[in-house]
């Protein structure tokens, strides 16, 4: 039979041994989570924000980038969410490109498409064009496809490949692009001023002038 001294020292291991086991659970259950499992969260979310999901894995670039919205549809997570021309009609500096897709019915093929890649003109762009001639243009359906199709490349372009590379549109014509770091022109006519802009099907790059096929 057991000493009432040998049952107290069997009692004392016995807690012990269990302290540390009830401490954790106690942890666990209030919410509290240690310095490395805050810093692995974290750096889970970080990498797993769109905006960062550009084909390159570099995030958007350039002046221009500096007026898009922080937060909603407009901002670059929320454009990461929507395909291509879904994405553009929330962002206010392309609204003219918008209502050209949508008169040109193209709007259904560029959300259809897969990995491609929008050279997409800002407002101020368009207003490079002389006012007639751009009604013109617009009124044309024809005319304006043709003009659209002509900045859709049928992949993902990164700036490394921008560096020097020329590309088949989806109108079967060549762009060609130049430039280093964060500075790129399309056909040494217009300038990228916020590249790497990912939406749920394509890589946006803005340009401040329209490209006119030959």
């Amino acid at each position: 039979m057991n000493s009432p001294r040998v049952r107290r020292h069997a009692v004392a291991l016995a807690t012990a041994a269990l302290l540390p086991l009830a401490l954790a659970a106690c942890g666990s259950e209030d919410g509290s989570d240690s310095a490395a499992d805050k810093a692995g969260s974290a750096s889970a979310e970080r990498e797993s924000s769109p905006a960062r999901s550009a084909a390159a894995g570099e995030g958007p670039f350039g002046p221009a980038c500096a007026s898009v919205p922080q937060d909603g549809a407009g901002s670059f997570d929320g454009m990461a969410q929507d395909p291509v021309a879904t994405a553009a009609s929330n962002n206010p500096a392309l609204s003219t490109l918008v209502t050209a897709v949508e008169k040109a019915g193209l709007v259904d093929t560029l959300n259809n498409a897969e990995d491609i890649t929008v050279f997409a003109p800002t407002n101020d762009a368009f207003e490079k064009i002389p006012a007639a001639d751009l009604e013109k243009v617009l009124a044309d359906e024809e005319a304006l496809t043709d003009i659209l199709t002509y900045h859709v490349v049928g992949e993902r372009l990164t700036p490394r490949q921008l560096e020097s590379g020329s590309f088949e549109t989806l109108q079967k014509g060549m762009v060609t692009t130049a430039g280093s770091g964060e500075s790129y022109t399309v056909n040494d006519t217009a300038t990228v001023v916020c590249g790497s802009v990912t939406t749920a099907n394509a890589t946006v790059h803005i340009i401040d002038t329209v490209l006119m096929p030959n």
